[in-house]
This record gives C-alpha cells, structure tokens and sequence, in this order.
C-alpha cells in the first residue's frame, strides 16, 4: 500500500478492512449482497493520543499494520485515495490479533 497522506488527530485510528470469505464452511459462493461487512482490519494509521484530565498525552497502543478486532458498526466510512478505509476511536478496537 503506497503512503496514505492522511494523518489522523488525537486517539483517532484509520483502519482497512480485511475482506471475509468468498465461501461459507460448506462451499456455497456468498454474493456481495449477502455478505455481512468483516468485523477485522489492519491499523493503517494512528493519532498522536488523546489526553487525560491533567492535560498530558497518552499514547496509543495500537502500531502502523497491527490486526484488529472491532464492534460491527464502528466507525466513520471514507474513501481515501480510492481505498474504502474506517477511522475510528481508539477505544472502538476491542483487541489485537496475534
């Protein structure tokens, strides 16, 4: 993936979807339609931190091409660059994935 020329702010994370299957556990083709959106992503991006209560920053956990897992309807869709990315809040990320 070339450099994405988007920097996201404070504890804010841009994430890519990783596609789901084409086929389900028996081998019948799923269509587009019926899909139901993948619930796992690859961090493409992250923010500084946010801050706490005294004003310091806390970092983010979360690195650059880490696996994550998130709620069903996290996010803010965009299309950056022709890529269909999420930006979300880094408490929106449930975990990683080893």
């Amino acid at each position: 993936m070339a450099k994405l020329k988007f920097r996201p702010l404070h504890d804010r994370v841009v994430v890519k979807r990783i596609d789901a299957d084409e086929k389900s556990k028996g081998g019948i083709i799923i269509p587009d339609t019926a899909k139901e959106k993948p619930m796992q992503g690859e961090v493409v991006a992250v923010g500084p931190g946010g801050r706490d209560e005294a004003g310091k920053l806390v970092p983010i956990e979360l690195k650059a091409g880490d696996k994550v897992l998130f709620g069903k309807w996290s996010g803010t869709e965009v299309k950056l660059d022709g890529e269909e990315l999420l930006i979300m809040k880094e408490s929106d990320i449930m975990g990683v994935l080893a």
